[in-house]
């Protein structure tokens, strides 16, 4: 593991992995290299409660600024470079995602699916629906990008602490510091 990768302490990651520079792997999340391998390369994050396992003797390979969103589920399968996979999606085995694709919420990949870079998949069976947009990647890019700084950010401020039970009057306002999809689709029409 990179000294700048951040593994929650409520994650479990177990046998042959290998984690890259800037990675977050989130709380609930399992990564378990017991029967074969898995490389989680830099700047990838892994969101909470994800599963990530394999078939012996494979390795799971999740590519350079890969983004796997909370709950899913990759098994056995590669996930390219830049490529979003949606909350709760499951990618099954021999599967490979191609560069800077998108990979819709709740989405299925059923096994050997070879799903071409930058496509855009939903569905159960997932099925691609159009090509991504260069908007779109520039959107998954800037998401992915506080990630990969949510690694610093934790290993320099997170501290066990003591829930309050009130609302302080010195509480900062939430900072905005991503635009939502709709925010984004908006200003590029005008």
């Amino acid at each position: 593991m990179h000294p700048s990768a951040f593994v929650h302490p409520q994650a479990v990651v177990t046998g042959n992995v290998i984690i890259g520079k800037d990675v977050y792997i989130g709380p609930g999340a399992a990564l378990r290299g017991d029967w074969g391998g898995i490389v989680v390369e830099d700047g990838c994050n892994v969101q909470e409660n994800c599963t990530i396992h394999m078939f012996p003797s494979v390795t799971v390979l999740l590519k350079e600024g890969a983004h796997i969103g909370h709950g899913a589920i990759i098994h056995g399968a590669t996930i390219g470079k830049n490529v979003l996979i949606g909350m709760n999606s499951v990618i099954m085995d021999e599967v490979e995602i191609g560069d800077e694709c998108i990979v819709g919420a709740l989405s299925f990949i059923a096994a050997k699916t070879k799903i071409p870079r930058r496509s855009l998949v939903v569905g159960n069976p997932g099925k691609i629906i159009k090509e991504v947009s260069d908007e779109m990647i520039a959107w998954k890019t800037k998401g992915t990008e506080l990630y990969q700084a949510l690694p610093t950010e934790c290993h320099d401020s997170l501290l066990p602490c003591t829930p309050l039970s009130e609302m302080p009057d010195s509480r900062p306002k939430q900072e905005s510091l991503y635009s939502t999809w709709e925010q984004i689709k908006s200003e590029t029409k005008t």
